[in-house]
């Protein structure tokens, strides 16, 4: 079968540095081939070279590059636009951003069929838009096709921007990290969605840095690594026989092994009583009672607007419960570890101003703030020659390990850790989960841990609330209850994130 793409050779350099060396790869119809790796690895570089997307500063030679039949190698930039949306499309992480805010989500999916001439008429135009919508299985499609994209949950808005990628039926889907940012159930019907439209004929090259996702959705794999092709291969037999030491790190990091459990009976740390916390006269918590033991993790999981956040805010103390009650155990330090470590941050600072200003909140001296900065730095294992750069000089991994330290300056009993590692690569991620468990041994710390990855629950938590709509619909050691789940949410969440440790 001929293929849909066709790649040899594809080498993309910045001045005098090669970010991308050699990558070829060629995907049939109906086939579905993933490109994975992690940050900077040249992998989205890579797809946005297959749709000529690349930086202008960007030197881009390749030996050949045919897109449904055609020889893409040379086109100018008029000819790409040609080529944009009726042969090969992009589907990107953010949709937020690749949808136009000032339009309807229906004008937006109708735009390729009027610039590549395909419907004619207001009429008919809409009734395709009402179809790929139907495609996308788009719920309350007619309301949703009237609506904004900042009016849609982030798994809409996704699957907007697919139907807007193919309606004008291409040979070739680019889908660059699309579910990297969605909750699992949301992500599961994504890839769902992704690998129908595979199967429909249409070519897709998935991009990501999940092994978990690739397993789901692709038929054959390419490992990319500091440009270059390290690995590739079909995904069953490149999972169950990884021969670079970059796979097998790749898939250890999305295994995780169980949390042991506790079987020492620890005092009750903190209980929480029927607490509800509402916004506008919406509810986001609804009277959770739940107790956390001194020394352990608590879990909590649940999509977006599950009111987990809310509830772990409230544990902090930054907002405050409109019925029920939070009780401590005596006095206790709380602090808070953002999914986003710039918020813990002034981007003006740096790093070592930011933790001698904690520590001046915390009481302590002056003459004792610069040796406490470099022992809190070495504690979450960071150079102390970092200290003197601001957050934007860190990468993702080092400005998260950075905000640790933060916390850490005031000396805290309870860390409460909001998606610490959601935006991190796999073996980024892994070496912050090490490094927090170590800290709650060396500590005594007690944990509360807010994601949406049951996997990465399992392999911290003793014990897990399971949240929707605002209520807690199962909670227990999560051994239990990842093992058997007993509410229908709990299941579905379960089989969506796959195989989980416990």
């Amino acid at each position: 079968m001929t293929a849909a793409l066709d790649v040899e050779g594809l080498r993309i350099a910045f001045a005098a540095e090669t970010v991308v060396d050699g990558v070829s790869l060629a995907v049939a119809p109906g086939e579905c081939v993933a490109i994975v790796g992690e940050s900077g690895a040249g992998k989205s570089l890579t797809a946005r070279a297959l749709l000529g997307l690349t930086p202008s500063d960007a030197q881009v030679t390749v030996e050949r590059l045919a897109i449904d039949g055609t020889d893409a190698g040379s086109l100018t930039e008029h000819e790409w636009r040609e080529l944009r949306g009726r042969r090969i499309t992009l589907v990107s992480q953010d949709a937020l951003v690749s949808l136009d805010p000032l339009r309807r989500v229906g004008d937006e999916i109708g735009e390729p069929l009027k610039i590549h001439r395909m419907v004619r008429g207001r009429a008919a135009v809409a009734e395709r838009v009402s179809q790929l919508l139907g495609r996308v299985w788009m719920p309350d499609a007619a309301r949703r096709a009237r609506q904004h994209p900042h009016e849609l949950s982030g798994g809409l808005r996704q699957r907007a921007l697919i139907a807007s990628a193919i309606a004008a039926m291409p040979a070739v889907l680019v889908a660059d990290e699309p579910t990297t940012a969605l909750d699992a159930t949301v992500q599961a019907r994504i890839l769902h969605l992704l690998r129908e439209i595979a199967d429909s004929g249409t070519a897709v090259v998935f991009i990501s840095h999940d092994f978990a996702a690739v397993r789901r959705l692709a038929d054959r794999v390419l490992v990319m690594r500091r440009g270059e092709v390290v690995e590739s291969g079909r995904v069953s037999e490149v999972l169950e026989n990884p021969q670079h030491p970059y796979t097998r790190q790749l898939i250890a990091a999305t295994i995780h092994e169980p949390r042991a459990t506790v079987t020492s009976v620890s005092e009750t740390l903190l209980a929480a009583s029927a607490v509800s916390k509402g916004f506008g006269g919406v509810p986001a918590v609804v009277e959770a009672s739940f107790s956390v033991a001194e020394g352990t993790t608590l879990g909590i999981v649940g999509e977006s607007g599950s009111g987990k956040t809310t509830l772990a805010r409230m544990i902090v103390g930054v907002e405050q419960p409109d019925a029920g009650a939070l009780r401590w155990q005596g006095a206790r330090r709380v602090q808070l570890v953002h999914q986003n470590p710039f918020g813990a941050f002034d981007p003006r600072w740096t790093i070592d101003r930011s933790l001698r200003e904690a520590l001046e909140a915390g009481g302590v001296p002056r003459g004792q703030r610069a040796a406490r900065v470099a022992a809190l730095l070495a504690e979450v294992d960071l150079d102390p020659a970092l200290g003197k750069r601001r957050p934007v000089a860190l990468s993702g991994g080092q400005r998260q390990r950075a905000a640790i330290a933060r916390a850490l300056a005031a000396d805290p009993e309870v860390l409460v850790l909001d998606e610490p590692v959601s935006a991190l690569d796999p073996s980024v991620r892994e070496h912050i989960l090490r490094l927090l468990a170590t800290l709650q041994t060396r500590r005594g710390l007690t944990m509360i841990f807010v994601s949406h990855d049951l996997d990465v629950i399992g392999a911290v938590a003793d014990d897990v609330l399971v949240m929707q709509d605002g209520r807690i619909v199962e909670q227990g050691a999560t051994a239990a209850v990842f093992s058997q789940p007993q509410h229908p949410f709990t299941k579905e969440l379960l089989a969506a994130s796959g195989p989980v440790s416990p």
